[in-house]
């Protein structure tokens, strides 16, 4: 039932107007610009904050504040938003990080009607992303968010900006394709036709089918995680972005590969799930220690940073695999968590190539002594990354670890094997932040790194705390964050799980049909499982 006010549809549909505004905006140096897009994005998120705080019931892990309206009935597409605790937390993180993104965005002085008018319609296209309940309307919206972030890298990136911004492109948008592909499968099967995403979760599909749709969706996703292989497109693309697109990027846009996951890949299509977890893990395992020990060879800072977001993801592909409310709880945490420990490093990053203009760490060095500020705010994101206790990046990968090691449905070999193995990828991720911070700060002043240079600035100082305070909070009372989504995730490990007995009861594969009650069937699916992966991962 559609609520009287459609609250989600204003959330979504009030930076897009705004933006329209701009390029008639009275304005001679940016100035007006700047504030005009900054005041958009302070009410925009208040809206999101007074909409949830109102309108949302946090005890009720089903959709809420459902928006159906006929949009293009000719093509069955319709205006279908909702909003539920996988998506609520999101929504207010992507809010929270482009809000900063404008205000970091301060110095942008070329063409800064257009670069404005790009951030607000990517804030809109970023919230419709978490709030579409039609796959058709997911589609678009997800091909819409691209437009902006090609655009802000190739106009107001680095020296390599169009090579980046191209194999941005080229990997995401092409690999958009199969969400397109699955979604005309999945909505054209059976009697009825819809791409209602609830409805489409409801429908009975042959397992051949299923697997298609679920590898077609974890390609398109896979990319945006980015999931390796699919990852090469992320350190360009952050190398040449500037600092607030790099936020944006780590900070919103990988989230949405993690939430489609969960969304579509293990709720709407279950019975995959089952054969891709275990496949999901290993690639999380892969993701850990590759982009670890990938961060530890390079040499810009901001494609080291890259490569940490590629390790601190795979994190999030063990936890949506591991069949606990605990595990999901806890990919949910690392996506809100790495949001605001990454957004806030990439802004960091930003402030010293402003005094720099160099992201070349061979080229720095000392830098402590002229940006002592600067210094203990970047070395204080650093230990949030590496996953010091008492903050957020701790609780998140301890919930995951302890999601995954309490699953009945892996052997105890398996949960052995993967928990060490990420913790090898653990040990090299303070080597690799630590060394930075060693060339970055430390040692003999450089000629980028003089007594001459100025300090953060209290803007830079203020974006910076506004990240760093609820990465304590989280850190130190993780249940400000979880209560949103613990019913939610509790509903999506036990939706997860009634698929265990479906498939074992020989519904998708004889090989389960001498599992003949429930405990047995924990206790086979996970050595079974990646011994049946070689025939039916295409």
């Amino acid at each position: 039932m559609t609520p009287e006010f459609p609250w989600l549809t204003a959330i979504i549909a009030f930076p897009l107007i705004a933006a329209l505004a701009i390029p008639v905006l009275p304005d001679t140096d940016g100035k007006n610009v700047r504030l005009y897009a900054l005041g958009i994005g302070i009410l925009e998120f208040c809206l999101i904050i007074y909409t949830f705080a109102t309108q949302y019931d946090f005890n009720h892990p089903n959709l809420q504040l459902v928006e159906r309206y006929s949009w293009i009935p000719q093509l069955g597409l319709n205006w279908s938003v909702g909003v539920d605790g996988l998506s609520m937390p999101l929504v207010i993180l992507t809010g929270f990080v482009t809000t900063l993104a404008t205000f970091a965005a301060w110095n942008i002085k070329v063409k800064p009607r257009l670069f404005y008018s790009l951030m607000l319609v990517m804030y809109s296209a970023q919230i419709a992303v978490f709030l579409a309940q039609d796959l058709l309307m997911f589609f678009m919206l997800w091909e819409l968010e691209l437009v902006p972030v090609y655009l802000i890298i190739s106009i107001w990136g680095g020296a390599q900006r169009f090579y980046a911004a191209t194999k941005f492109i080229l990997y995401t948008a092409l690999a958009s394709i199969f969400i397109l592909v699955a979604a005309l499968a999945l909505a054209f099967y059976g009697d009825t036709v819809t791409f209602d995403i609830t409805e489409l979760g409801l429908k009975e599909y042959p397992l051949g089918l299923e697997l298609l749709a679920y590898a077609g969706l974890l390609i398109a996703f896979g990319v945006k995680l980015p999931i390796f292989p699919f990852h090469t497109w992320l350190p360009d693309a952050h190398g040449e972005a500037p600092a607030p697109g790099s936020m944006i990027l780590a900070g919103v846009l990988l989230k949405m590969g993690g939430y489609a996951l969960i969304r579509l890949n293990a709720q709407m299509l279950p019975h995959a799930h089952v054969y891709f977890a275990p496949v999901l893990v290993v690639l999380g395992v892969v993701n850990i220690i590759y982009g670890a020990l990938a961060a530890f060879s390079q040499d810009n800072l901001k494609r080291r940073l890259a490569y940490s977001s590629i390790s601190h993801m795979g994190f999030v592909l063990i936890g949506i695999s591991s069949y606990t409310a605990l595990g999901i709880n806890g990919a949910m945490l690392q996506m809100i968590s790495h949001g605001l420990i990454a957004a806030a490093l990439f802004f960091l990053s930003g402030v010293i190539y402003e005094r720099t203009h160099t992201l070349s760490m061979d080229k720095m060095g000392g830098m402590a002594k002229s940006m002592p500020i600067t210094f203990a705010l970047f070395t204080f994101a650093s230990m949030a990354s590496l996953a010091l206790p008492g903050m957020s990046g701790f609780v998140g990968e301890l919930t995951i670890f302890l999601g995954l090691t309490t699953s009945d449905i892996y052997s105890t070999g398996f949960k052995i094997a993967i928990v060490f193995l990420s913790a090898v990828g653990l040990l090299i991720t303070p080597i690799y932040l630590l060394s930075m911070l060693r060339r970055v700060f430390y040692g003999q002043q450089s000629e980028a790194s003089t007594e001459l240079i100025v300090d953060a600035k209290p803007r830079e100082l203020s974006i910076a705390f506004c990240f760093l305070v609820p990465i304590i909070g989280i850190g130190l009372y993780p249940k400000i964050v979880t209560q949103t989504y613990d019913n939610t995730t509790v509903a999506v490990a036990s939706h997860l799980r009634e698929a265990l007995p479906t498939v074992a009861q020989g519904k998708s594969s004889s090989l389960y049909a001498q599992l003949n009650d429930e405990r047995s069937q924990t206790a086979i699916v996970a050595p079974t499982i990646p011994g049946k992966l070689a025939s039916i991962v295409p």
